[in-house]
């Protein structure tokens, strides 16, 4: 029989690979009372066709979080759907694509769905370097090729968790502007902040420009719920709410928009995402402390600020997608760094996600690497 979902878990394997939210982080409560209250009170609108940009009601809440207009917003089915509508709607075989190095591995594969060109642009614990950006831009469009857009996850990136700073972020909004470039901002970490809340989004820097910034319910509520917004200019909103799959299918997940909505205006989501962020802190200060005791000399780290991901570098005699067998031999499993890049990299870098892992399995699971790492060397 085929599975119900994703992640089957292997017998006597600490996943460290997947990046998602554990059962127990699950809002179940909340959203059974939201999903009552939606078909006993609101089940005529939750169960029929939905307005092709999203329920009215959700988005105009929406708007007034994210202080923006709701001209400029849609619903999605979370950042993968509206990733997929971004190539389908914006770009054309063989167009270029610049993209972090590292960045979203699956965002790739979408990328590639659509045979785009995807050329990398470097960065540091800044975030990526917007110079390059501006270089690579003026060096295309001098060879007369096409640059469909910037792509990136300036937030608790992954998976390297880095921030892109705020005057970097101002800096490429006036790029964008300035050179007509649409980026695309992908904020599905956004609320997941620690200690500090991040820099601004890059939309917040910049008004009338090819901005666009994804959200995501997915990674603060739950991934099943394939829900979450755009906000873009409105000519963007229109060219992709007016695509016959919308037109026919009634919007996005339109039955879920309308549970979301009612968790929000219950007042649940505020009180849920503050227990989010204490579970998951303490979830990566526990992996924090187990590297630091553990992992040997000459791999390194930079404690992520929020998100869900600990990105490791080891010494060059390392190569971490060769050293994956031996680690799941010795039961623990990471996603190696080579798969974040678009071209060449990551040989040399490794992924650990603690969301989805209890304190005891993070603190063996760095106990069982440590030893593979420590063989290696």
């Amino acid at each position: 029989m085929l599975p119900d979902i994703q992640f089957v878990q292997r017998p006597g394997i600490i996943e460290f690979g997947w990046g998602h939210l554990a059962a127990d982080l699950l809002p179940r409560t909340e959203l059974l009372r939201a999903a009552t209250w939606t078909l006993t009170h609101d089940a005529p609108a939750a169960l029929t066709y939905g307005f092709a940009q999203g329920p009215g009601r959700l988005l105009a809440l929406l708007a007034a979080r994210l202080a923006v207009p709701e001209t400029e917003l849609m619903i999605t089915g979370g950042t993968s759907q509206a990733l997929d509508m971004i190539c389908k709607q914006l770009t054309q075989p063989g167009d270029v694509v610049l993209v972090e190095a590292p960045t979203y591995h699956l965002a790739l594969r979408i990328f590639r769905d659509y045979r785009l060109r995807l050329v990398m642009v470097p960065g540091d614990q800044q975030g990526l370097h917007v110079t390059t950006v501006a270089t690579l831009v003026r060096l295309f469009r001098r060879r007369g090729e096409r640059v469909a857009f910037l792509y990136l996850v300036p937030t608790f990136n992954n998976p390297s968790g880095i921030t892109l700073s705020a005057t970097r972020r101002a800096e490429l909004a006036r790029l964008a502007t300035a050179l007509e470039l649409t980026v695309v901002e992908d904020e599905a970490y956004a609320e997941l902040w620690y200690e500090l809340p991040p820099p601004p989004p890059i939309t917040s820097f910049a008004t009338g420009s090819s901005l666009i910034r994804l959200g995501s319910f997915a990674k603060v509520l739950a991934p099943g719920l394939r829900l979450g917004w755009m906000h873009a200019p409105a000519t963007v909103i229109q060219r992709c709410t007016q695509s016959g799959m919308l037109d026919s299918g009634g919007g996005v997940n339109h039955l879920t928009a309308h549970i979301v909505l009612a968790l929000l205006q219950a007042g649940d989501f505020e009180p849920h995402l503050l227990r989010l962020r204490n579970a998951l802190r303490a979830r990566r200060d526990v992996l924090l402390e187990a590297l630091a005791r553990m992992i040997p000399s000459g791999v390194t780290w930079q404690p992520p600020l929020g998100g869900f991901f600990v990105w490791l570098r080891t010494p060059p005699t390392i190569d971490t997608t060769t050293l994956l067998a031996r680690a799941e031999a010795a039961g623990v499993s990471y996603i190696p760094g080579a798969r974040f890049y678009a071209g060449n990299g990551g040989r040399h870098e490794l992924r650990l996600a603690f969301s989805m892992l209890s304190e005891a399995d993070l603190i063996e699971g760095t106990r069982r690497l440590s030893k593979v790492l420590r063989d290696a060397l």
